[in-house]
């Protein structure tokens, strides 16, 4: 078998080069790198900072399915294992190419739960150079909710935004900071108030409801049994009730929501441009969810915006929605075509603005801690 690559570099703390310029400190002087291990998918994104947050150089997204079959043998199968690792391979060239000298990459429910997630870890790490992090739901909460901070609606108290992956989602409430006069500045920084993590994606609950996919209440028993785990996470987490519902707005992110954006929006192809920030009522994406959910497989395959990488589990994430909209019935909800990453990203440049004295922007394009 010929040998492995030589591994990339992946951690803050090596091989970096001092750039000339005393004004080349802090996050000036790096490329950024953030890669997210999902249960279905394997994401890149490439940086440099700007003036307020950051400008993405390069990116990469595959579906690796790291999480098939999983919530039935509680191991990951060698073909997802094989799956990621060619994906991470393609990242690993990327970072190098693109002279990357700090990254994080994280990988999460689906080695998070597998009985060999540490041990494929390992394997990735010696294949590909890169070094993932299984981070804790918590961690995954607070990133995703960072990646999102420029999309909340300020003239509001509340935001609740969730992110539907492939193995969890997560839910966090966020308070928006007001002044003692009750005026909200344009630089207050949210603060989680409370978070859940339901143990459902759009992977686990597809195959949870395998036996019954494709009959007629197939879905109203995925969106039932999403409303049981909501049920049980409001007990035991700080979240609000509907009685909130005039005072807060939703925040989408997660392929759920950006697919039905896009067919809300009658895009012969998804267009990050178009979605991203896209304001929506909440009724009209149900609707298009339980169209979705009427048909078959090959058929959803045929829709712009899903295609075949989609169309078996998009029906899952459709119930999730539906389930936190029934319980938070807010009128809109604003769509993100971010989160994992860009939050990753942030942290990263305000990392290396303290280690190393350089000037962090005057304000934050993401504020929180």
């Amino acid at each position: 078998a010929p040998a492995p690559a030589p591994p990339v570099l992946v951690r803050a703390d090596g091989g970096e080069k001092s750039l000339p310029g005393s004004a080349r400190r802090g996050r000036w002087r790096h490329t950024f790198a953030a890669v997210d291990l999902g249960t279905n998918n394997c994401r890149l994104l490439v940086a440099r900072p700007r003036r307020e947050g950051f400008t993405v150089t390069d990116a990469f997204s595959r579906t690796v399915r790291l999480g098939e079959g999983l919530s039935r043998s509680g191991r990951l199968s060698a073909a997802a294992m094989d799956r990621a690792i060619g994906a991470l391979k393609i990242c690993a060239d990327k970072i190098r190419r693109a002279r990357v000298s700090r990254i994080r990459a994280i990988a999460t429910e689906a080695c998070r739960i597998a009985e060999n997630g540490a041990e494929f870890l390992a394997r990735a790490e010696a294949e590909t150079g890169i070094a993932l992090e299984m981070i804790s739901t918590a961690e995954e909460a607070r990133l995703a909710a960072r990646g999102c901070v420029p999309l909340i609606d300020r003239t509001l108290d509340h935001v609740l935004v969730f992110d539907i992956g492939g193995g969890s989602t997560e839910l966090i409430w966020l308070e928006v900071a007001t002044l003692p006069d009750g005026r909200t500045p344009l630089d207050a920084q949210p603060k989680i108030a409370g978070w859940a993590s339901l143990p459902c994606g759009v992977v686990t609950l597809s195959e949870r409801h395998a036996h019954a996919a494709g009959t007629p209440d197939a879905y109203r028993r995925m969106v039932e049994d999403v409303r049981g785990l909501l049920a049980e996470a409001r007990a035991r987490h700080v979240l609000p009730d509907a009685s909130v519902v005039q005072s807060m707005h939703l925040l989408g992110t997660s392929g759920t929501v950006t697919t039905l954006a896009g067919l809300h929006l009658k895009l012969p192809r998804y267009e990050r441009a178009l979605i991203d920030g896209l304001w929506t009522d909440v009724d009209d994406l149900i609707a298009i969810a339980r169209r979705l959910a009427t048909m078959s497989c090959d058929e959803r395959a045929l829709e712009p915006c899903i295609g075949p990488d989609r169309a078996d589990l998009v029906v899952a994430g459709c119930a999730i929605l539906e389930a936190i909209h029934s319980v938070w019935p807010c009128a809109r909800l604003r769509v993100a075509d971010r989160g994992l990453r860009e939050g990753i990203l942030l942290g990263l440049m305000d990392e290396a603005d303290r280690e190393e004295g350089g000037r962090a922007p005057r304000r934050a394009a993401s504020p929180l801690p």
